[in-house]
């Protein structure tokens, strides 16, 4: 059975490209999101078990959705893909349950790493 997978990016470009990123024949389920609030909605709806999501995005950014994702007490596994890097940002995520994060923009093999580190694939 696939894994419902959720890409949150308000970029369509980052999306394609996490998308292009994924291990070849991991066996998902892919739901795209423009914003968090477009996430949480997909995440209440089942589709989110896994989630890449951005931090900077209109409407509900990344740090909201990861804080909404613990008050609503889903098992949503979290790996933050963003541009911002600072030291602030990464302890920020880490504290709200985020499973890790990579910097975009996503390389393939970075991925690849994170996921299999964490026995995803």
């Amino acid at each position: 059975m696939p894994i419902p997978l959720l890409i949150c990016d308000d970029s369509k470009m980052a999306r394609k490209q996490v998308q292009r990123s994924l291990p070849d024949g991991w066996d998902v389920e892919v739901t795209l999101a423009t914003n968090g609030q477009e996430a949480m909605e997909a995440i209440r709806a089942g589709k989110g078990e896994m989630l890449f999501l951005d931090l900077t995005m209109p409407v509900m950014d990344g740090y909201q959705v990861l804080e909404a994702i613990q008050r609503e007490g889903h098992k949503t596994l979290t790996i933050v893909i963003s541009a911002d890097i600072q030291p602030e940002a990464y302890s920020r995520v880490m504290a709200l349950k985020a499973l890790d994060f990579i910097k975009k923009p996503v390389d393939r093999v970075k991925l690849s790493e994170v996921l299999h580190k964490y026995g995803l694939v």
